[in-house]
């Protein structure tokens, strides 16, 4: 059996899907690798958080697997947005990597030492909010561009130091720049970091089948819970929600955050349930939330 797998063409996409080749050739398929130019590539240098558009790393992609001229979509689940297309639908979540933020900084300081007024670099509204509540000194500068581009930009002084998700990192192998790791108490991470999302079309039985060993059931339980509170909140990529479930002891346990973009207002709340009823904690968790004031966060945030 042949599968045409389409990825971004980064250093980070390539390597998330020669890690689903790698396992799926383990299983007895044949794999091509598929290299597909998204709009999110293209843009690279617009704001991701001006543009106003979902799924900026993915539509092209989609296309193509509507299309048939690929059979499986290597995804970040964070780029997905909440819905997917009619005719696809995500068929496994292997199992996820670290998904907290992490600080890269040019002079390999830690987050307490970086001196006041210094430029880290981030386009998240989500990190950008959270940083604020942390440090209101810091100037938070734009910075695009997929991972190593990031990097290179740090490298050459754009901005003393960046806040990245650990998981791209630590696929890379470059986790030993990271001279802090925050919480996700300190820094919520976005819905569904650190875990791929493996998509393929309605009916496509064999597509189905070839990916359904790679699945994690942990995984898709806590994503599940994260991106349910996202859709009860109404939230996407442009909009500074953030929320993270874990599994401890057969229990799901979920936390988020919504904030003001300059960091004057955080939100918090947490939920917990039993882990196989993981979207109702991710409902409580919204309904948290909004309790506390976070459409009106989110209104203004707009």
């Amino acid at each position: 059996m042949k599968l045409r797998v389409g990825s971004r063409g980064s250093n980070l996409a390539l390597w998330q899907a020669g890690w689903v080749k790698n396992h799926l050739e383990a299983g007895g398929c044949e794999v091509e690798i598929k290299i597909i130019k998204t709009s999110g590539d293209t843009l690279a240098s617009a704001s991701l958080i001006q543009s106003g558009i979902k799924g900026l790393f993915v539509k092209e992609i989609e296309e193509a697997l509507l299309e048939g001229t690929i059979d499986l979509a290597v995804h970040s689940l964070k780029d997905l947005p909440l819905e997917q297309p009619e005719g696809l639908f995500l068929a496994a979540f292997p199992p996820r990597e670290d998904a907290r933020d992490v600080l890269i900084s040019r002079h390999r300081r830690r987050f307490e030492e970086t001196e006041r007024g210094a430029r880290i670099g981030t386009s998240s509204l989500r990190r950008q909010s959270q940083l604020h509540a942390l440090r209101q000194d810091l100037q938070l500068v734009p910075m695009r561009g997929n991972l190593t581009t990031r990097i290179d930009k740090l490298d050459r002084g754009e901005c003393d130091g960046l806040v990245l998700a650990a998981a791209g990192l630590r696929r890379l192998e470059l986790d030993q720049r990271i001279t802090r790791y925050f919480s996700p108490e300190e820094l919520c991470p976005a819905a569904g970091q650190g875990a791929l999302a493996l998509e393929v079309r309605r009916g496509d039985q064999r597509a189905e089948k070839a990916v359904r060993s790679l699945d994690d059931s942990a995984t898709r339980k806590a994503v599940s819970a994260e991106r349910t509170a996202l859709l009860h909140l109404g939230g996407g990529c442009e909009t500074p929600i953030a929320a993270y479930a874990r599994i401890e002891r057969g229990r799901l346990k979920i936390i988020g955050v919504v904030a003001a973009p300059d960091g004057t207002r955080l939100i918090r709340a947490q939920a917990e349930g039993p882990a196989e009823a993981a979207e109702a904690a991710g409902a409580e968790l919204a309904s948290h939330l909004a309790e506390n004031g976070a459409q009106d966060v989110l209104r203004a945030a707009r």
